[in-house]
């Protein structure tokens, strides 16, 4: 409510007494609910923080989960211009001898006639096969060549193939060309034409003429060869998927000589391991950060005391530490792994590289078993940031008492609104009642100045 006017019959500032009245009133309360609530959203961004932190650690984590990761290959080329390769999980660890024989072609054809862009070539059908499928288009007496491209490549049940037209000469004539869209012998083309005057070998006369033949090839359907270890394979491209189990290999150019290594994938696991221990050395910052104290300084962390942040953080630091039963390798130390004055995790390359010579399986079982390591970390690390967990829990009851103080300030703002109308009834009353005495003081003052023998310093 806006007040106004109010002190003129009494001379005070009533304005002022009113407003210093309400903030008398309400500024304790309206202090303590704002600092409240500013602890409760600061511990909520805390809990946003941890569980970031969390679900990044978290990450690292499921990168060593699967006993797969372990088990990943590379497959290493002598020469990557010759032949490339993949391999996946499956593939033996080997070597073998590569020799690209010769790589796959599309086939291509092209008309030996040419003809003038508005020259009818004349009617009949075409058909147009490649293994066992084909196609017919029909062609009127008036269709050009593009009108026959066009239909071609338009045709719905086209087996694999295309048309197009190059101009030849002095650009005026132009020559149909088809082109297979896959390589390979089974996608070989095969052109016949029908003539609507029923004699398909007029050469000189109707389609005939475009076809029947008078079709250069300027490139043969090939198929890929390679040689692995002296057998030959072929592939309608030049990819080779199942020539070794678990490995691909793409030839690039014809060459012998080569090489193709497979082995295990170190890379891949050591930056999965290093990862994990990036995150895991990540989440302790927000550990300290949030719990810590400086006796130097008195500066705490907004969740120092706090029984979900110790919670979690010793079952993280107890399983880092624990030993897992039964595995040749049960701990992190005995991969390199160890922690630090500050509780990070550092590695010792040469011993991780070593325990990796001796065997993958075995590093992998540490981390990936059922009851290894990344497991049992994965589980921990759900039960705190999934949806209905331990962190959403307390953040929801976090964010019930910040609406709950924006209630009270609400009903704080009603209340004193509510005082604030009941002050400016009553000084308003009274500064009326004040105006009027003052007006009847001023009447009687001037009364008794008229009167017989009064004294009027006004009179001479």
């Amino acid at each position: 409510m806006s007040i106004s006017s109010v002190g003129i019959g009494s001379g005070i500032d009533l304005t002022s007494l009113i407003g210093q009245l309400i903030d008398a009133e309400g500024s304790a309360t309206a202090n303590r609910l704002n600092i409240n609530e500013a602890g409760y959203q600061a511990d909520i961004s805390a809990f946003g923080s941890l569980k970031s932190a969390l679900s990044l650690f978290q990450t690292g984590v499921e990168g060593l989960q699967d006993a797969s990761d372990f088990q990943q290959r590379t497959a290493t080329s002598s020469d990557s211009e010759i032949f490339t390769a993949t391999a996946d999980e499956s593939a033996d660890l080997s070597q073998y001898g590569i020799e690209v024989v010769q790589l796959a072609q599309a086939h291509k054809l092209i008309s030996t006639d040419s003809f003038a862009s508005t020259d009818a070539v004349g009617s009949g059908t075409l058909t147009l096969a490649q293994g066992t499928g084909s196609f017919s288009i029909t062609i009127a007496a008036t269709d050009t060549l593009t009108d026959i491209r066009d239909a071609i490549n338009a045709a719905t049940d086209n087996t694999g193939l295309k048309a197009a037209i190059i101009n030849v000469g002095d650009g005026t004539q132009q020559k149909l060309v088809f082109t297979a869209n896959e390589s390979g012998l089974s996608n070989a083309i095969t052109i016949t034409a029908n003539d609507d005057d029923n004699d398909d070998t007029d050469a000189l006369v109707g389609i005939s003429r475009l076809i029947n033949a008078n079709l250069e090839e300027p490139a043969e359907a090939l198929d890929g060869e390679i040689k692995v270890d002296g057998q030959l394979i072929s592939s309608d491209s030049n990819v080779f998927d199942s020539v070794i189990d678990g490995i691909s290999i793409t030839a690039v150019s014809v060459g012998a000589g080569e090489k193709l290594s497979v082995n295990e994938n170190r890379t891949s696991v050591t930056s999965k391991i290093n990862i994990f221990i990036a995150n895991y050395n990540g989440l302790i910052d927000t550990f300290n950060a949030l719990g810590s104290f400086d006796s130097d300084t008195s500066a705490a962390g907004i969740l120092l005391g706090d029984a979900t942040l110790r919670g979690v953080q010793n079952a993280i630091r107890e399983k880092i530490s624990s030993s897992v039963s039964g595995l040749t390798y049960g701990t992190l130390a005995e991969l390199g792994i160890t922690t630090n004055d500050e509780g990070k995790l550092s590695v010792d390359n040469d011993v991780l590289n070593d325990a990796l010579d001796d065997s993958f399986d075995d590093v992998g079982e540490l981390f990936a078993s059922t009851n290894g390591l990344a497991n049992t970390l994965d589980t921990i690390v759900e039960n705190y940031i999934r949806s209905d967990g331990i962190i959403e829990a307390r953040t929801d009851g976090l964010q019930l008492s910040v609406d709950d103080r924006i209630e009270q300030r609400a009903a704080l703002d009603r209340r004193l609104l509510s005082l604030e109308s009941r002050l400016l009834a009553q000084f308003s009353a009274m500064d009326i009642l004040v105006s009027s005495l003052r007006n009847q003081s001023d009447f009687l003052t001037q009364q008794l100045a008229n009167l017989p023998g009064a004294y009027n310093p006004n009179k001479k």
